[in-house]
């Protein structure tokens, strides 16, 4: 199994999908370390890149050192997105993407109240119409990201898939969830079965991968290409390294107190270098609680991460697991 995508080829397939809040330069470090073949940014607005926005090329900002990633973008105006992503994939700071992806699967309210993300899904044509003029706008390829459909009665998954193969996409993913579902329930591994015999362009599945049975499974079930892998990463870049192992039929061998400890602070350090501080440390708690999940004492370390302002401060409560062995 491998997916090629322009220069990039991945022996497995597996990303790290696009979460917003979460997989941002030092996630996406970390999760390449351990395996990740593709990271994508967190979603950016294609309105707030024509305008110049500078907190929004932030979030686009890929280095050297990260490995290959990919910048999703989101809006419903093809000139728009075209724009957007023809300045994205010359970037006058950092390195170009590998790719461009297009967001058409995002449910929050705000999103799709203004008719972007999964509301696009409503419209076949205009999926249509965006891929191929951000297709057509940038010489590096575009990926589009949907959902099952916007509900349970208007499952269209395969008829938007197919517009934005004809638009132009080189890869399509999708989460298997309806828009309504938001992140409940359990991701549909049939329609994303559907979506992957219609196409003639690699598939990635999306949803519920949480280990490397589940990740065997997802590829078994529905036979796409390869896996995107979201909140299953949050706090665990080693799912990576776990599924490559599931994949070869190798035993795994779990990151121990200290390699969770080594990893966790190399992500905040990343992430303080990135914005400092006084930004840094308040977004890292939701992910270096989830490094916790092994730790004795974990409650009591994550009361004083919550407390902390520094660095050295949450590096102080996680080495005192050492001595709660």
């Amino acid at each position: 199994m491998a997916v090629r995508l322009g220069e990039v080829n991945m022996k497995h397939g597996l990303w790290l999908a696009p979460m917003a809040g979460y997989t941002d330069r030092a996630m996406r470090l970390v999760c390449h370390k351990y395996g990740a073949e593709l990271s994508v940014t967190e979603m950016v607005s294609a309105k707030a890149v024509v305008y110049g926005d500078k907190k929004t090329f932030a979030l686009a900002r890929i280095l050297q050192d990260e490995g290959p990633v990919s910048v999703q973008i989101f809006g419903s105006e093809p000139e728009i997105m075209a724009e957007a992503a023809h300045t994205l994939a010359n970037p006058t700071v950092g390195v170009r993407p590998v790719a461009i992806d297009i967001n058409m699967g995002c449910p929050v309210n705000k999103i799709f109240g203004n008719g972007e993300g999964s509301a696009l899904m409503k419209s076949p044509e205009l999926i249509e119409r965006i891929t191929r003029a951000v297709s057509s706008a940038i010489d590096i390829p575009t990926t589009v990201k949907l959902r099952t459909g916007i509900n349970k009665s208007s499952i269209n998954a395969v008829e938007c898939a197919l517009a934005a193969e004809a638009g132009g996409a080189s890869i399509i993913c999708i989460h298997g969830r309806t828009r309504e579902q938001m992140y409940g329930g359990l991701a549909d591994r049939e329609i994303i079965k559907n979506v992957k015999s219609a196409l003639q362009i690699p598939l990635i599945a999306n949803g519920d991968i949480v280990d490397g049975q589940t990740a065997v499974a997802m590829l078994r079930d529905t036979g796409a290409d390869g896996i995107a892998i979201g909140r299953g990463a949050v706090g665990n870049p080693f799912i990576f390294e776990e599924i490559i192992c599931a994949l070869e039929r190798r035993e795994f061998t779990g990151p121990n107190i200290e390699t969770r400890i080594e990893v966790a602070l190399l992500q905040l350090k990343t992430a303080v270098e990135e914005k400092g501080e006084r930004i840094a440390i308040p977004e890292a708690r939701k992910q270096i609680a989830l490094y916790l999940r092994s730790f004795r004492g974990a409650a009591r370390i994550r009361a004083e991460i919550n407390r902390a302002t520094t660095y050295q401060e949450v590096e102080k409560a996680l080495k005192s697991a050492l001595y709660e062995k």
